[in-house]
């Protein structure tokens, strides 16, 4: 039996994948090569020094991170889309600049980005086996072992800035990324070779850990990200004054990148803010208790670390907040919480809020 696609026009099919791609709300859809191979000796070496801390799942799947083929068999192309998000929000340097807020990383202020763009990047799926006949394919939206940014640089959607974050000359790099692995042969598009960050240091420097340790590598056992959403455990006492006011994620590298003087907001109104976490006072957010955490961050990115660990932030925040009684007294209400952990933050915070040890 004749395979569909054997009359298929492959280079319209691009075209129209990324019109469809418009359409579904992505503001650039790419077709890219899956060559990964010097991106993989980069991840090796990363792996190797341990810069990815407790992220064990980075290291567990192998090479399936790196060549799509074995994670998918047949995959040839990866189609990337770009999905903008950055919200109306209360400035991010206002909220930096209040130690009596909570500052949560602008991606994570509206609705979880994960199902939002699975759905799309199905609907899109759907609409090219519609025309090229069942196809081998599957998305991703951090769903899976996937160079993500790569594949992106690939595909021409961007280069990868020194803070390893993916860069649009247009757009700068406040969009989340998704894609789908297909087995069509595609015309592919002319990849972003050169990086456009030239002589620019100012994510370096404005990282307030120090985690960008060199250009385009991050150690994310010093990343503020890395450290009140992926570690689990207790944040390092020598790290804690340098997260300041920051209780989910980190921006600071792209708030200090030129590039995104291009960016526009985004026009998902599920990325707007939802209960006031763009402009929240730390000791109101720290009074949640596990169900009012679990009703609030519904369909929220903050979900996953768990009520145990917003509060552990929080108490971070607190410690590093202006000295004043109703934080000391906010942080007491919780020195004897049944967590290890939320009472060794509280104990360190409520010693940062005191004068000579003393309250």
């Amino acid at each position: 039996m004749p395979d569909a696609r054997d009359n298929t026009d492959f280079s319209r099919l691009a075209l129209d994948i990324k019109a469809w791609g418009h359409a579904l709300g992505f503001q650039q859809v790419g077709i890219g090569r899956i060559d990964l191979e010097t991106d993989e000796a980069r991840l090796d070496e990363w792996l190797r020094e341990g810069m990815h801390g407790e992220m064990g799942y980075m290291a567990r799947h192998g090479t399936r991170r790196s060549r799509p083929a074995e994670l998918v068999p047949g995959t040839i192309r990866a189609i990337s889309a770009r999905m903008d998000y950055l919200p109306a929000a209360r400035p991010a340097p206002d909220m930096l600049a209040d130690g009596t807020k909570g500052y949560v990383s602008r991606y994570a202020l509206g609705r979880d980005y994960h199902k939002l763009i699975r759905r799309r990047l199905g609907k899109l799926a759907r609409r090219i086996d519609a025309a090229a006949g069942r196809t081998g394919h599957r998305a991703f939206v951090d769903s899976a072992p996937v160079l993500e940014k790569a594949l992106a640089r690939n595909a021409g959607l961007g280069w990868i800035g020194k803070h390893s974050n993916l860069i649009h000359p247009r757009a700068g790099s406040w969009f989340f990324l998704g894609e789908i692995y297909t087995d069509l042969p595609l015309p592919a598009d002319a990849p972003f070779t050169l990086s456009h960050c030239g002589s620019c240091s100012q994510c370096m420097q404005a990282c307030p850990t120090g985690a960008i340790v060199a250009p385009y590598r991050v150690d994310a056992r010093r990343c503020i990200s890395y450290l009140t959403i992926e570690l689990k455990g207790s944040i390092p006492a020598h790290l804690r004054p340098l997260i300041g006011n920051r209780i989910f994620g980190c921006d600071d590298c792209q708030l200090v990148c030129p590039w995104n003087r291009f960016a526009r907001l985004s026009a998902e109104k599920d990325f707007e803010p939802r209960h006031g976490l763009d402009a929240a006072e730390l000791t109101d957010l720290f009074r949640w208790n596990e169900p009012e955490f679990r009703r609030r961050t519904e369909g929220s990115a903050i979900r996953r670390i768990g009520h145990e660990r917003w509060l552990r932030n929080i108490a971070v925040a607190l410690g590093n907040a202006p000295r004043e009684e109703d934080i000391v007294a906010a942080l007491g209400r919780r020195e004897t919480h049944p967590s290890a952990l939320v009472r060794e933050h509280v104990k360190w915070a409520l010693e940062r809020q005191t004068v000579d040890g003393r309250r």
